[in-house]
């Protein structure tokens, strides 16, 4: 066997040796952080490097900070050292420069009348139903009106920051359907009259098409079905008695408008010698299942009851300001400790957009204009009340409304780059005064990313654009006075 030389056999030892620790230097470079990055949790979602607002109990707000979504689940909220050392995701969302919020809450509205935007405006609000918007939806709502006038309000909503919607309409099974397919959250209140609507004809088939809603709709992730008496004055006590008492069945929110104009509140004095407030106390309809739209002419004693039935408002700003009904008593429901959240309405005659962006910032001005006071609802209470705020007027504070650990995943990120938007000392108040829709960039719903860059992902925007012009000379052709 023949014998190395002994410089051979050191020249051989040396490359091993070097060999060797070549290894466990790119062992070191390469293995360490493939495998560190093996040992992180895997979720599907990372939103990194934003000004996160998570308005949770102790309105936390994280200069560098991200969100780690797996599923419809947010799965950790904090720095963006910490959570990107902990997770790793398949897809990321680069948040810097831009603020990420929770997704704003909009608590009223009648989202496929978007389709009659404008239709007629500068009226009072018994003038513009009776005489417009009834007669105009007899003639023209039908279901694929109201699945196309929804996809045109979810695409406007989307955009403005709405990831959560409540809403009072007909045909609320086909809406259901629309707004799950575009993935987004509702609260959906099948409206009940005591006159023949587009969808139902009479009493005992409303509630029949509305027990079956409700049926249908039951543990659903993203839509909650409800039932929507309309008011006291287009509602006897028999068919609110019949609305609420399928509502509790079920379990199921009540939706209904109270309050909102002052010839409301004086005909119930003269018809039952209460408020609508106490009227609806009286027959044992309120409850914390109710939210009650409008609530601008209630007083001491009925912001009490209200509160002491643990029941909601939603607090509309623009459309009340549009229709001259007057000012909430946002404030004071506040104080009382009433569930209050911020809705846009959306009446072709009451609120011509759906902005709820706008909303907060009306909401806010007006309150400060008729108290005379710079202090009165803050910016911080206005973010409060489209965010968790509007969570708690559904019931829904455990589910959506902040950005913490254990809620759904619904956010939305606003860019901070436009010259409205520099220079920034207040977050709250540049929220509320300062940023607008247009500033939205990004929506998360459910873990869902529905739009990226300004570019919506589940509605064909082209699409509802073209269709709602069809339907606007629809309704246009349907309003002529037929030929002599």
């Amino acid at each position: 066997m023949p014998t190395l030389k002994k410089g051979t056999r050191s020249s051989i030892l040396s490359f091993l040796v070097s060999a060797f620790c070549l290894y466990l230097c790119l062992s070191a470079f390469i293995g360490g952080p493939l495998y560190a990055q093996a040992r992180k949790e895997r979720v599907d979602v990372l939103v990194t490097g934003g000004t996160v607002v998570t308005m949770d109990a102790d309105r936390r707000i994280i200069g560098d900070g991200a969100v780690a979504i797996r599923g419809d689940t947010i799965v950790a909220v904090g720095p963006n050292s910490d959570v990107a050392a902990k997770y790793s995701a398949r897809r990321r969302i680069d948040a810097r420069g831009r603020i990420v919020l929770p997704g704003l809450i909009n608590t009223h509205g009648h989202a496929p009348m978007t389709l009659m935007r404008g239709l007629s405006d500068d009226k009072t609000l018994q003038d513009w139903l009776q005489n417009y918007i009834f007669p105009a939806e007899a003639r023209n709502v039908t279901e694929d009106y109201v699945e196309w006038g929804t996809k045109l309000a979810i695409v406007e909503m989307i955009r403005s920051g709405t990831t959560t919607y409540v809403d009072m309409y007909y045909f609320e099974d086909a809406m259901a359907r629309v707004t799950k397919a575009a993935g987004m959250r509702a609260v959906l209140g099948e409206t009940l009259l005591d006159f023949p609507a587009p969808d139902n004809k009479t009493h005992e088939q409303a509630l029949a098409y509305t027990e079956q809603f409700l049926k249908r709709w039951q543990g659903d992730p993203l839509i909650r079905a409800a039932v929507a008496p309309h008011a006291i004055y287009t509602n006897s006590e028999q068919s609110l008695r019949d609305a609420v008492g399928l509502a509790r069945r079920y379990h199921a929110p009540v939706l209904i408008h109270l309050s909102e104009t002052k010839k409301e509140n004086d005909d119930s004095q003269a018809q039952h010698g209460l408020s609508p407030t106490a009227y609806l106390d009286k027959l044992g309809l309120l409850g914390p299942d109710v939210l009650a739209a409008h609530c601008v002419w209630l007083d001491a004693n009925d912001i009490a009851i209200l509160a002491r039935r643990d029941a909601a408002c939603s607090h509309n700003p623009s459309s009340n300001m549009k229709l001259g009904s007057g000012a909430a008593p946002v404030v004071d429901m506040l104080a009382a400790g009433m569930r209050v959240g911020i809705g846009t309405d959306g009446h072709a005659g009451s609120n011509n957009d759906l902005d709820l962006m706008e909303e907060m910032d009306l909401a806010a001005k007006l309150q400060k204009v008729i108290r005379r006071d710079p202090q009165a609802l803050p910016a911080t209470q206005a973010v409060e009340m489209a965010t968790i705020g509007g969570a708690r007027s559904l019931h829904m504070e455990k589910e959506i409304g902040s950005l913490e650990a254990g809620k759904k995943a619904d956010l939305i990120l606003i860019r901070t780059d436009a010259p409205h938007a520099v220079p920034m000392y207040n977050l709250y108040s540049h929220l509320v005064f300062a940023l607008k829709a247009s500033d939205v960039e990004t929506v998360v719903i459910g873990g869902h990313i529905v739009m990226r860059n300004s570019r919506l992902l589940t509605l064909n925007e082209a699409e509802v654009l073209a269709k709602a012009r069809e339907y606007a000379e629809k309704v246009k052709q349907s309003l002529k006075p037929p030929a002599k």
